[in-house]
Order: C-alpha cells, then structure tokens, then sequence
C-alpha cells in the first residue's frame, strides 16, 4: 500500500514537472502554433499545472473535490486580476509573478480553466481504468 502510494505521488510529479515543461514551452514557441490554440493553450496548461499540484496536495481527497479545489483556485486568480493596486502590480510586473497572478482579467480564460482541469481529471480517471484493467495475477 506504502508503495502505491509512494508510486502515486512520483507519477503526479513527474506529470507535474511535464505540464510545467510543456507550457513554458508553448510560451517560448508560440509563433508555431496557431492563434487560437496559442490564445487558450497557455492558460488551459497552466490550471492542468494547478490540478496536478492540488492532487500530489491533496492525495488523500477524491477527484472530485481536487477538481474543486483546483478550479476554485483558478478562478479566484482570474477574479484577483480585475483588483489592480501598486503592490499586487508590481508583483505581477515580474516574470515569474505574471505567470502565477495573470495581468488581466478575461471571461475566456475561465473555460480555458476548466477544459484545462477537466483534462487533468480524465487523464487521471483513465489511467486508473487502465491500470485496473492492467494489473499483475497473484498466483
């Protein structure tokens, strides 16, 4: 059981680490895509990074309630972008700050969201399908 869960924790790591790969990557490379993917994409990966990171959190909750928690997040982030003060602005003027607060706000970025946890957990529902149907005999 210790070894599921240990197996758990660096499968969601490694995914994590993957996500985050892959949206800096789609910000680096965004000329080869197209507008509308380059528009959504970004956002889509970066509340994918929230879902993973909200599961290896909370591992002991059920899927449900990290697509919850994590979609919750998402939106209280978006919903912050429209409070503009010197202070949260010059937070968001850094790198770094601006990839995790956003600059502004937008009513699309909330269903780039969405499809972006809602990935997350049908990844993850199935893997787990897969593995079930996967697993070794004990004989």
């Amino acid at each position: 059981m210790n070894t599921e869960i240990n197996r758990n924790h660096l499968y969601r790591l490694l995914m994590l680490i993957e996500v985050i790969v892959c949206g800096l990557t789609s910000r680096k490379f965004s000329y080869l895509l197209p507008d509308f993917v380059n528009t959504y994409l970004g956002d889509a990966l970066w509340a994918l990074m929230i879902y993973v990171l909200c599961s290896l959190l909370f591992s002991h909750k059920s899927r449900t309630t990290i697509v919850f928690i994590s979609i919750i997040f998402c939106f209280s982030i978006e919903f912050s972008q429209l409070y503009h003060a010197p202070w949260i602005d010059k937070i968001r003027a850094n790198t770094l700050g601006g990839l995790i607060l956003g600059y502004g706000f937008l009513y699309s970025d909330l269903i780039a969201y969405s499809i972006g946890v809602l990935f997350g957990y049908s990844v993850e529902k199935l893997v787990q399908s897969f593995s079930k149907k996967t697993e070794p005999l004990n004989c």
